[in-house]
């Protein structure tokens, strides 16, 4: 299971592939490098309903599954493809930075003293 954050940049129509399998991909720019990458993703059957709440420009958390299979073409060439199989969106929070802080590092235990000044019993370790 993978999982990452990045804006909506395209939402494709649900596509019926045979009788029994529909796919919808999406396309979402990880801006998390100095290079955004535009990443495709795709949902499959009942998954394809997921992004029907959601519009292009929204930040959101993407759950995939990275799948590869192997494929012969008629001429006897031997190909590899991959591909990212969405099964959770989660839109993320208004206001937050793509790439932001979390709910989960922003534990007040982690932040500066609250005033009082600092604990000096931290600069009897020094040893100068």
């Amino acid at each position: 299971m993978f999982k990452l954050t990045g804006q909506i940049k395209v939402i494709k129509d649900t596509v019926q592939v045979t009788e029994k399998f529909a796919k919808r991909e999406f396309v979402i720019t990880d801006s998390s490098s100095m290079y955004p990458q535009d990443i495709m993703f795709q949902a499959v059957q009942d998954k394809c309903s997921m992004l029907d709440g959601m519009t292009e420009g929204e930040t959101v958390e993407v759950s995939f599954n990275l799948r590869g299979r192997e494929w012969t073409s008629p001429q006897g060439e031997v190909k590899y493809f991959n591909t990212l199989d969405a099964w959770r969106i989660e839109k993320m929070g208004q206001g937050m930075p793509q790439g932001g802080p979390s709910d989960m590092n922003l534990d007040p235990a982690a932040s500066p003293m609250p005033s009082g000044g600092t604990d000096a019993s931290d600069d009897d370790d020094l040893p100068f």
